[in-house]
């Protein structure tokens, strides 16, 4: 217990000792873990309007002319009963002609054809993927399904969109994973500092028979608690600039949305700061390691 309280009381104590350098490596603690915490919030952005956009992608099934309405109905039932459906719904030939009347509202030539042929364009049902990755599947389904005509979606932008979701979660990933290593290396880098301006006072508990992990403890928890404030503040940061930019951008379009989950700020903020603390942990360890004062 007398060596809990002791490492505690010289962890506090070089936190005061050495403030300006502490207050340099709870600040570069705190912009690493704000960049790397923003990433993974701006991926949250990403992926939230994806799934949105990919509400709007549907695949389009044409239906023949011949098709009755308990056969419709059987067919409805049977494509949403698919676990890559989400959603399902009919568009009979009267509200197809009349999208096509607003889709063309700007063509004279194809306004005149569909009054001409009011009947031109089939009955159809829109379906809805569970996700956009799920629609070649739907696709080469409803190709082969009875009552079937045609069967038309937008391949190359769900490719596009699939891609671009894809490479953004690659991105932010790697960008969190770099500028964690940085914050390890800058936390290591401060404690390095702390151990060489006490390194006569660490020689003299040595020679009078302190151990390795006595004289290592403090500077241990120093490392954890510079990694927790800067972890700290990072959240605290990113969470008020996400309110703030929800109450202040309330005139951007519909389709984009800056809302996220309080369930998925409150988990990931927690593991940046358990994050904050290994990394704390991990530089103290590093710095130790490697500085001959403190060599077993």
């Amino acid at each position: 217990m007398t060596s809990v309280a002791y490492a505690l009381k010289e962890a506090f104590n070089n936190l005061g000792r050495n403030a300006l350098i502490v207050l340099g490596a709870i600040l570069a603690v705190f912009i690493s873990l704000t960049l790397t915490f923003g990433t993974l919030v701006f991926g949250e952005v990403v992926r939230v309007n994806t799934l949105q956009w990919a509400q709007d992608v549907r695949v389009i099934a044409f239906l023949q002319d011949d098709m009755t309405a308990a056969g419709t109905d059987d067919l409805q039932q049977e494509v949403s009963s698919w676990p890559q459906v989400q959603d399902v719904f009919y568009v009979s030939k009267p509200d197809a002609h009349e999208e096509a009347l607003v889709l063309f509202s700007n063509d004279d030539a194809m306004l005149r054809v569909l009054g001409e042929n009011p009947d031109l364009l089939p009955a159809s049902l829109r379906v809805q993927p569970v996700d956009p990755e799920d629609y070649d599947l739907i696709v080469t389904r409803l190709e082969s399904t009875p009552g079937v005509l045609q069967v038309e979606s937008a391949d190359d932008a769900i490719d596009a969109m699939i891609a671009l979701r894809d490479g953004l979660q690659i991105m932010f990933w790697l960008l969190a994973v770099a500028l964690g290593v940085a914050a390890v290396a800058l936390i290591a880098n401060t404690i390095h500092m702390a151990i060489y301006a006490r390194r006569e006072e660490i020689e003299i508990m040595r020679l009078v028979g302190a151990s390795n992990w006595f004289v290592r403890t403090p500077f241990l928890i120093e490392g954890a608690m510079e990694g927790l404030i800067g972890g700290a503040l990072a959240v605290t940061f990113i969470v008020v600039a996400q309110r703030l930019a929800v109450g202040q951008l309330e005139q951007l379009p519909a389709w984009i949305n800056l809302e996220i989950q309080g369930d998925f700020l409150l988990k990931q903020g927690a593991l940046v700061l358990l994050f904050g603390v290994l990394a704390g942990l991990i530089g103290s360890s590093l710095s130790l390691a490697v500085h001959r004062t403190l060599r077993s």
